[in-house]
């Protein structure tokens, strides 16, 4: 009887790159350069001004419309084309040499206020904590006080006689333009006494209000008063002492028209690269 062929077992050797995790680290690796690549465009985003921002979620909104190609909207109440925001419209630069005549326009006011202070009996005690800065914003007039020497009663928005009539001087001088005025009250960072219902913010708000009514009182043009700003201590006229006096004052600042008209020009863009609402569907 014969006997049973011996049975032979081959067995395969497995490669050591194939198999199912050959290509694995391929997919990790551009997973890992995809998340690089958002993270530093993240990062270079947040570097851009509020227009860039804005044209860039304008861009992603509507992607590929141009001039000659409309979208059509997708959802009810939409409105087809590109949403405001896509393309802010550039504020032009002012006018260097207008700016230059009006700023000459302003040195003059501040002289004349200069003289007729000079000239009036009474305030030389006070005449010397009046300083007058020319600044791209237009002409900026400090009432600064000291601690013998202040335009309001101690802890009070109440005005004194004689800051009264200085206020009346700026006042007559400052109707003759047709610029615009803010008033601004700063205090100093001495806690006010009774802190908890009545402090620095209120104090340099209602001390800048005293200001606007007394020289709306002596002639000021209540159209040319565009608003009234108490900023307390955040704002201190001499950082490294906080508690001096002088950082108490009342600042007067008559804007330019440069500066009116370039503020009205930034509002515009920004209302026009503001996403529009879509219309409630009905």
């Amino acid at each position: 009887m014969k006997s049973a062929a011996p049975i032979v077992i081959v067995r395969k050797k497995q490669g050591h790159h194939g198999g199912h995790h050959g290509g694995a680290w391929k997919v990790a690796y551009a997973d890992f350069v995809t998340a690089m690549m958002a993270f530093f465009l993240v990062m270079w985003l947040v570097t851009q001004s509020q227009d860039v921002r804005a044209s860039v979620a304008g861009y992603f909104r509507e992607p590929g419309v141009f001039d000659y190609e409309k979208s059509t909207g997708m959802l009810p109440g939409g409105r087809p084309g590109v949403e405001p925001g896509g393309a802010p419209t550039p504020v032009p630069p002012p006018d260097a040499q207008a700016l230059l005549q009006e700023q000459r326009v302003l040195a003059a006011a501040a002289e004349h206020i200069r003289e007729r202070l000079a000239q009036s009996p009474g305030l030389a005690t006070l005449a010397d904590q009046i300083e007058f800065t020319i600044t791209s914003e237009g002409l900026k007039i400090d009432l600064v006080e000291r601690a013998d020497s202040s335009f309001f009663d101690s802890g009070s928005a109440e005005l004194r006689g004689e800051s009264e009539r200085i206020l009346q001087i700026i006042a007559g001088e400052l109707a003759r333009l047709e610029n615009d005025v803010v008033l601004e009250g700063h205090t100093d960072r001495r806690p006010y006494a009774d802190g908890a219902r009545y402090g620095n913010w209120e104090l340099s708000a209602d001390r800048a209000n005293a200001a606007r009514r007394a020289m709306q009182r002596a002639g000021l043009n209540e159209n040319q008063v565009r608003g009234v700003r108490g900023f307390a201590d955040t704002q201190l006229r001499l950082a490294d002492e906080p508690l001096d006096p002088r950082n108490r004052r009342v600042s007067i600042v008559v804007r330019s028209h440069a500066a009116t008209a370039l503020d009205a020009a930034v509002q515009a863009s920004q209302q026009a690269a503001a996403p529009v609402q879509p219309a409630p569907h009905e």
